[in-house]
């Protein structure tokens, strides 16, 4: 029978808690801010002490046993009011600190959340901002994100969210393009362009539509386009787009600067492209009841960076 204490055991409670939310010991060790090996001797240090195996360990993933996944349920709102109960303290403080972990898609965060933060570290030096670009939507709870900014239409329901700014989608092109392959009156004209798609799995489809002044409903209509190249990343597909390579939609932020130059032209003004991007920027953090000051601060300096949203034709 093991002689180890409860006591001497929380933080490896909270470690199979981390492993569960995370679903992989190199996820729950960067979370935890330890080593892979760290998280591997808690975890078998807790299953000693506990007389039954708690993790089940596969080639290709971890999962807890019944035993484990009941003790993170019974002890997962412990854990969470230490958390509430931790940041509330630590607001106290006249400034804040820490460590906070932001993660943002790549364009929107190269071009405008990055330059943002620099205001936010002259003010609050004492607070690390750990901000990962990724266009991927990662959990923000599993993945121990503070907060996320999202390009979206609507925020998730079970998570807290500020509106930055309104954001739109632009069909553009460059003057050169134009030139030489006309320009596009309708939609359905652009089934015979050389369209720059955003690369995503099946066919490529853009969807439009136009109020007619005397109709209740507006107009609207889908046309399947073909191009010479596809990429994941606005500001790849932009600047293609300035070397006229062809036609593209985008978000207004990543076209603004090079439809203010002159590089770029809106094509087709009257329609307006839907089901896209999305039409607001988020900031969003898994719902609590406290929000960290440091949290409210990003966001603050983030909500005053883009109110004046983003410049268009």
């Amino acid at each position: 029978m093991t002689t180890t204490s409860p006591d001497q055991l929380w933080a490896h409670v909270h470690c199979l808690g981390a492993l569960a939310e995370a679903g992989s010991y190199t996820a729950a060790a960067a979370r935890l801010q330890v080593s892979k090996a760290a998280v591997s001797q808690r975890i078998t240090e807790l299953e000693r002490a506990a007389g039954v195996p708690l993790v089940q360990r596969t080639t290709r993933s971890v999962r807890l046993t019944p035993a484990g996944q009941q003790l993170v349920d019974q002890t997962r709102g412990a854990y969470e009011q230490i958390q509430r109960s931790f940041a509330s303290v630590r607001d106290l403080a006249a400034t804040p600190s820490g460590v906070l972990r932001l993660t943002a898609p790549v364009a929107l965060g190269r071009q405008y959340i990055a330059p943002a933060l620099a205001g936010f570290h002259r003010a609050f030096s004492s607070v690390r901002v750990d901000l990962e670009l990724s266009d991927r939507l990662v959990p923000l709870s599993r993945e121990g994100f503070d907060l996320a900014v999202r390009h979206t239409h609507a925020p998730p329901d079970d998570h807290v969210a500020w509106k930055l700014c309104d954001s739109r989608t632009l069909l553009v092109a460059s003057a050169d393009y134009l030139d030489r392959r006309g320009l596009p009156e309708h939609p359905s004209a652009l089934a015979g362009h050389d369209a720059l798609a955003y690369l995503r799995p099946g066919p490529s489809i853009w969807q439009f539509e136009r109020q007619a002044q005397a109709a209740a409903e507006p107009e609207r209509i889908e046309v399947t386009v073909h191009g010479p190249f596809r990429a994941n990343n606005s500001e790849v597909l932009r600047d293609a787009v300035i070397d006229g390579l062809g036609i593209a939609l985008l978000p207004d932020f990543s076209a603004a600067a090079a439809l203010g130059s002159g590089r770029l032209r809106v094509v087709l003004p009257d329609w307006r492209p839907v089901g896209f991007f999305g039409d607001a920027i988020h900031a969003i953090r898994p719902w609590s009841p406290h929000t960290p000051r440091a949290v409210h601060e990003v966001v603050e300096c983030l909500r005053r960076a883009l109110a004046p949203g983003f410049a268009s034709p």
